[in-house]
């Protein structure tokens, strides 16, 4: 695998690189996929199935169930049973059916700001309230305040609790001992937790990632795990995430929601695709983590060395870094429009991550070292240009 191969997006479509005026002059930096190809094993299977010639109604097959629960007990020792395995076509979707069942209107939802935004929206679209367990940024890190969770559970309003684990955008990934309190507060009060585990694979060295059912059985029954390969493997166009619900009870429910909204048959290609990554692919997920980390450490050394009026937060996990830019003095939209006017850099806008995010910006290092090469001396010289103004 040639991870130093800039491959061109321009005019296909993606989110990424449609979203600037001019790719030309513009680097984004945005937008949470990869600017690599797949592994050859999934190219092969969407070769093989698009050669087939027909892209009819699809369904589930044993391999494909049996793909995941193989995963996810080599990667994380996690016995799965193939009833708990839901579909949906991404994260934010089955998150949105969810919250129909779990919440009423006017109930609150708890979040850890500052978190991926489209949580927000998701809250709001079931007429909930949004209920802040800010997490403490403290001597570079990311902490989460468990007496605020608790006062904010106990609250006979609260419903549910959207974890974020490992946490986008701040990096963290949370121990045994932080995920094991969320659950007992969360039990202790009757809320309900849905966990976001989209970046669990995506862990760098001397982390490791514990998925929530792991750390305290009794939580199964009052928890989902959502996932997917999609981060993993690149893969998010293929559209096939997995919701995994113990609860029968929930379960049921989950899935006649998505016969009622027509969402129970996956992509042509998204089963092909989880299968091939899942069986064929950790070598290319072991090289990927291997480079990213090398990103890193670029990244961490120029900003310490020749920018050190931005602090990265260090991540554990996810290909995505937060940028401390409060020495800049812009905030919010100014603080992005600089970037994106001054740098030629397209970051994602911190504000939209929670009230504590307006100084920051969010960093996808997800490409070529080349291409990460000249965006940081680009915005080297945008912080060198606010000085001197």
């Amino acid at each position: 695998m040639n991870w130093n191969d800039c491959v061109v997006r321009t005019g296909t479509h993606s989110v990424k690189w449609s979203s600037i005026p001019d790719p030309n002059e513009i680097i984004p930096m945005c937008i949470a996929d990869m600017d690599f190809q797949v592994a050859p094993e999934i190219m092969q299977a969407m070769v093989k199935k698009a050669a087939h010639g027909i892209y009819g109604y699809t369904t589930f097959c044993e391999r494909y169930y049996l793909s995941i629960i193989q995963w996810w007990k080599k990667r994380f020792d996690l016995d799965i049973d193939k009833e708990w395995i839901s579909f949906s076509p991404g994260i934010i979707p089955g998150i949105n059916i969810l919250l129909q069942i779990l919440t009423k209107p006017g109930e609150h939802v708890i979040v850890q700001e500052p978190v991926y935004y489209p949580f927000y929206s998701s809250i709001e679209n079931h007429q909930c309230k949004i209920v802040q367990n800010s997490l403490v940024y403290k001597n570079g890190t990311y902490e989460m305040d468990f007496a605020d969770l608790e006062e904010k559970a106990s609250d006979p309003k609260a419903s549910v609790l959207i974890l974020c684990s490992p946490h986008n955008p701040v990096g963290r990934v949370w121990t045994i001992d932080e995920l094991n309190r969320v659950a007992e507060i969360c039990l202790k009060h009757n809320v309900w937790i849905i966990s976001d585990e989209m970046h669990g694979d995506l862990v760098y060295k001397g982390n490791q990632h514990h998925p929530l059912f792991a750390v305290n059985p009794k939580i199964k029954n009052q928890s989902i795990i959502c996932a997917a390969p999609s981060k993993t493997f690149n893969v998010a166009g293929l559209q096939t995430s997995i919701i995994m619900i113990p609860n029968k009870d929930l379960r049921e429910q989950y899935q006649q929601k998505l016969i009622q909204f027509g969402l129970m048959r996956p992509n042509v290609f998204g089963v092909e695709g989880t299968i091939a990554a899942y069986e064929s692919c950790e070598y290319w997920l072991e090289e990927l983590l291997v480079y990213l980390e090398g990103n890193l450490q670029y990244v961490s050394n120029y900003f310490k060395t020749k920018i050190p009026e931005i602090i990265p937060i260090q991540p554990e996990a996810t290909h995505l870094i937060w940028l401390d830019c409060s020495q800049l003095g812009m905030k919010g939209e100014e603080l992005f429009q600089y970037f994106l006017n001054e740098a030629k850099i397209k970051f994602d806008e911190g504000y939209k991550f929670g009230q504590n995010g307006d100084s920051f910006v969010r960093m996808n290092i997800a490409c070529p070292r080349e291409r990460l090469e000249n965006a940081m001396k680009r915005i080297e010289e945008a912080v060198k240009s606010v000085k001197h103004k």
